[in-house]
């Protein structure tokens, strides 16, 4: 009986059978091989930037089993266009922090540095240069770029964000009595 029984076993492991379903094991192994090493290339293409290091991953990535494991424990924990992203992030908030944030005191408009009046109503920002034309600033006394003195005039103080908030949150709410 256990002659039969082997006897069964070894007649299947020299059929057709098995030999089929060997090499149908053996490329679904092998196409998930390559598939392993296909995603350890693409990742680490998202992640690396150096070519070199991007080949070294992939061919650690190549090792069977064991390389996909190896760069998932060591590859760069973020992607390059989340890297690129923050950092510019982090420049237009330093952008925006550095730069002047100016308002007319009449209207609260934007305005930039170099306005002489407001765009919306008209008031008079800065008094400009009688021999340049550039804007200067109410407390010069001398005008930077040609050295001219200024004549004392007295334009509209320029508002920047900070005196602006401040403004509204001394403003108290009247109650209707």
């Amino acid at each position: 009986m256990i002659a039969s029984v082997f006897g069964g076993l070894h007649h299947f492991f020299h059929s057709n059978t098995w030999i089929v379903l060997r090499a149908v094991l053996a490329g679904v192994v092998g196409l998930f091989w390559l598939a392993t090493v296909f995603w350890v290339w693409k990742d680490a293409r998202r992640r690396i930037a150096d070519w070199r290091l991007l080949t070294l991953a992939t061919l650690i990535g190549s090792v069977p089993i064991f390389g996909p494991l190896i760069y998932m424990l060591f590859r760069p924990p973020e992607y390059l266009d989340d890297v690129r992203e923050r950092e510019l992030e982090i420049k237009a908030i330093e952008t925006r922090l550095g730069a002047a944030d100016l308002h007319c005191k009449v209207c609260g408009c934007d305005v930039d540095a170099d306005f002489l009046v407001c765009p919306v109503c008209t008031t008079r920002l800065r008094a400009a240069c009688s021999v340049c034309s550039k804007p200067l600033e109410p407390a010069w006394q001398v005008c930077p770029y040609c050295e001219t003195k200024v004549a004392v005039d007295s334009p509209v103080a320029l508002a920047d964000a900070q005196s602006k908030t401040r403004r509204l949150r001394t403003r108290t709410p009247t109650s209707p009595s």
